[in-house]
């Protein structure tokens, strides 16, 4: 049931128990939620598309869900901009250069700003690589998976191996910066052949790759019908070769499964992971929105259809963060970093105390899941072996 919307104006009321110095850097992230086929291994807000797409009946919900989102990041610079799905490449080029126009017509974006677009490699959607850059995408991110037409359909995926190479050199031709992501310890998986597919992926020069687990997910067809796949040694082995192989590439492991050329890393997932603000609109979005002493949390109603259909922008849920989550919050997203975070960030981006967490952090370090000095936390070897344990304990 959907909560009442929370008076924005009151959240920066005296007594409130936290207090920025400065707000976060912001990002938006814009859910377009059709799909081809629901992959059997997604968990994510994707609907299978039936029919002609409402597009222009969905740039103008997106377009309304922004404008009445001003009061809550009113004057704030976006940084970066993340057109995710589902499979956004699905729409038209009209489609997606109408809603970056109105992007740009109602909020400050950076002149550099990051400008990211999930693609699949579908030979339709390769076809539009132009008219995207023309729109003002500046960076694609393909879901390759796999370069294995065995694994591609073990994974439900609609394209193959040929198809796959074929937008990867179409997108790295159109665009300065893309992303390939790929996934490992699928079904019937082995480590020689989990190389070949970075060895390809490689082969094509990417400026950043994303290489993860396969993971089974509760409310997905693979949760109900699990495939069979490589068991936690075997699983291990891959995961080591495969950080090794990039590494050996000149790939920095820079997070838990993202891997970029020198300075090439994500911006907008570095704001996530580094604790910024994002607004999300869209089907399923989520947002994280700071003010001078609280932060709202909200989300939009999953299902398309209610989105289009709901006031209020397609609010389902919106609440105010207790101080005392904010710790866990932050720690379960910094903690991701190989590099760590340093420790006034800590306060930047939570507005509390840093002795809200010194003594957790000394029962991390005794335990040798970090290390720290009297200016940055890193997770060792040992703590991003076991991060779940490490997330863990603040959490608590």
């Amino acid at each position: 049931m959907a909560q009442a919307p929370i008076n924005t104006a009151a959240l920066a009321m005296p007594g409130a128990p936290v207090r920025f110095a400065a707000l976060p850097p912001l990002s938006l992230y814009i859910h377009i939620p059709w799909c081809v086929r629901k992959c059997p291994y997604c968990d994510f807000n994707s609907h299978e598309a039936r029919g002609e797409l409402p597009e222009d009946e969905y740039v103008a919900a997106l377009l309304a869900d922004l404008e009445a989102a001003f009061p809550q990041v009113w004057g704030r610079p976006v940084l970066t901009v993340f057109i995710g799905g589902g499979t956004p490449s699905l729409f038209s080029v009209r489609a997606l250069d109408a809603l970056l126009c109105g992007v740009r017509a109602r909020l400050p974006l950076a002149a550099d700003a990051e400008v990211t677009l999930e693609a699949n490699p579908g030979t339709v959607e390769a076809e539009k690589f132009v008219g995207f850059r023309a729109a003002g995408i500046n960076r694609l991110s393909l879901g390759i998976q796999s370069f294995n037409d065995r694994h591609l359909k073990a994974l439900g995926r609609i394209h193959g191996a040929a198809e796959a190479h074929r937008a990867a050199e179409l997108a790295l031709g159109t665009f300065g910066n893309v992303n390939l992501d790929l996934m490992y310890g699928l079904p019937g998986q082995t480590l020689a052949e989990a190389e070949a597919d970075m060895a390809a992926a490689v082969a094509h020069a990417p400026q950043h790759l994303s290489a993860y687990h396969l993971t089974i997910e509760p409310n997905t067809y693979f949760h109900r019908y699990p495939p069979v796949v490589p068991d936690d040694d075997a699983a291990a082995e891959i995961q080591v070769a495969v950080e090794a192989q990039l590494a050996t590439a000149g790939y920095e492991h820079y997070e838990t499964s993202a891997f970029a050329q020198p300075g090439r890393q994500s911006r907008h997932n570095l704001n996530y992971w580094l604790f910024g603000d994002y607004l999300g609109i869209g089907a399923g979005a989520h947002s994280k929105i700071s003010f001078k002493n609280n932060v709202l949390r909200e989300s939009r109603a999953r299902q398309p259809k209610a989105y289009l259909g709901r006031g209020n922008h397609g609010l389902s849920e919106q609440r105010e963060v207790a101080a005392s989550d904010l710790p866990g919050e932050f720690m379960m997203n910094a903690l991701r970093l190989n590099a760590g975070f340093d420790l006034e960030l800590f306060g930047a981006r939570t507005g509390l105390d840093l002795t809200r967490i010194l003594p957790l952090l000394d029962s991390a370090e005794a335990r040798g899941l970090i290390i720290r000095d009297h200016q940055r936390v890193v997770p060792t070897p040992l703590g991003r072996r076991f991060l779940n344990d490490l997330m863990q304990m603040f959490l608590a």
